[in-house]
């Protein structure tokens, strides 16, 4: 990545909006310029239930991330998340015309635009074709087939399939707050590029993001993305739940949660009280910290189970399939009190809390390498990436154009097949020009 490129990512959370900008160092680590934070208050599990509140959500956040880093934000990388979103399997192969021509991106982009055209639900839309194993003419367990001879190329394929009215929605957010759309993210594919190393994503892992709304995973196995889900509950519903067992304000259940929450009952001893100043004069509330951690613990047991459900379903019990690595905890709700014992136990998983702080400049402020914004970290790295690609994009073409009249050797590759190459467009590129094309329109 080439040093002082900046990029901006925007996660639209259920309880934060987090606009975060950052730029790439001479250590090719993320230095963080400048991080805006503001309440969410138009989102519900991940979905935009209210476009002007998320309008001035989203320019509290983008305006503090200015002031900070003396940038001007134009366009940003946004995350999509939230309980419409599923994930299915599919298989698909094309006949190659010419056997003797080795396969080339040209066949992986036929192959890719062919499971597009998948019928779906009414109202939905691919929002990524993963390819994880190829198959050349029967031969299986092929991680990359360009430069492979063969006539029939098959591939297994992860889909993931979202609400085009959510997707459209988030579109209009960003430009209605005076913003250019630049890129659409899975957000638990974001997490977990921040949060996860090599190592892990080879060894087979889960990550399980909890968020305000939602709680969102993602497993990796040999290196390759295997299986997504988004499961619609989060922290705010232990919120909800120490709200109505202790018949206290949200505000209150917010900050016992975060102060005196634990996720394990046996931690506190039936003495350890807690009090609560009263509602305009009234008395003060009395609260037991074992009952606060039992109200917690029920519902996190409800998540985890959920979770661990959608792991075994992905097939973590074939000896195959297991995931050496276990689980990674991540996002706001990770920071939850004894969580990773209680995740262990539920699970038998080995599990770990990520940091999205790898990546990051060793000077970065110790808040911001908090599991909090792991989902930010990994749409700015996102848009970093896009950008680096751009820039190679144009050297190659400004080397094509120097070089149209030299003749190119059969066996090295010519300057158009190594732009079609880093032109490779993920369909995300495509999602996110149909988007705006959607939005030019609609004006």
């Amino acid at each position: 990545m080439r040093e002082n490129t900046i990029s901006i990512g925007l996660d639209i959370g259920t309880t934060k909006i987090v606009a975060m900008i950052g730029q790439i160092n001479e250590y090719n680590k993320i230095k963080i310029l400048g991080v805006g934070k503001s309440i969410s208050l138009g989102v519900h599990r991940g979905v935009v239930n209210n476009i002007t509140q998320t309008i001035q959500s989203i320019q509290h956040a983008v305006q503090q991330a200015e002031d900070i880093s003396g940038c001007k934000i134009e366009a940003v990388t946004v995350g999509i998340a939230g309980q419409h979103i599923r994930s299915l399997q599919h298989s698909d192969y094309i006949t190659r015309n010419n056997s003797e021509q080795v396969i080339d991106q040209n066949d992986l982009e036929m192959l890719v635009n062919q499971v597009h055209k998948l019928v779906m639900l009414p109202g939905e839309e691919i929002i990524h074709v993963l390819p994880q194993e190829f198959k050349v003419d029967g031969q299986a367990e092929i991680k990359e087939p360009i430069g492979m001879y063969g006539g029939r190329l098959e591939a297994n394929f992860h889909v993931v399939v979202g609400q085009v009215s959510s997707i459209r929605n988030i579109g209009r957010c960003i430009k209605s707050a005076g913003l250019d759309l630049g890129g659409i993210t899975l957000e638990p594919l974001a997490s977990s590029n921040a949060v996860l190393n090599h190592e892990e994503k080879e060894a087979g892992v889960a990550l399980i993001d909890i968020g305000g709304g939602t709680t969102d995973l993602a497993i990796f196995k040999d290196g390759i993305i295997r299986h997504t889900a988004v499961i619609p509950f989060g922290g705010n519903v232990i919120t909800e739940d120490i709200k109505e067992g202790c018949s206290i304000i949200e505000k209150q259940a917010e900050l016992l949660k975060v102060k005196f929450g634990s996720a394990w009952p046996g931690e506190n001893r039936e003495n350890e009280i807690v009090s609560i100043p009263g509602l305009r004069g009234r008395d003060p509330k009395e609260i037991s910290l074992k009952n606060l951690s039992k109200i917690i613990h029920a519902r996190t047991v409800e998540i985890i189970e959920q979770v661990y459900l959608e792991i075994k379903n992905y097939g973590h019990e074939d000896q195959k399939k297991k995931l050496i690595a276990g689980i990674v905890l991540t996002g706001g709700g990770s920071q939850l009190k004894h969580l990773k014992q209680l995740v262990e136990y539920v699970t038998g998983m080995d599990t770990r809390v990520g940091y999205p702080n790898e990546h990051l400049a060793g000077d970065t402020d110790k808040s911001v390498t908090s599991p909090l914004y792991a989902t930010a970290v990994g749409l700015l790295m996102d848009g970093l990436d896009k950008v680096d690609q751009i820039s190679s994009t144009e050297k190659v073409e400004d080397k094509n154009n120097e070089s149209d009249n030299l003749e190119v050797l059969e066996d090295n590759e010519s300057p158009k097949e190594i732009k079609n190459k880093i032109q490779r467009e993920s369909f995300l590129d495509k999602l996110t020009e149909k988007v705006k094309d959607f939005l030019d329109n609609a004006e």
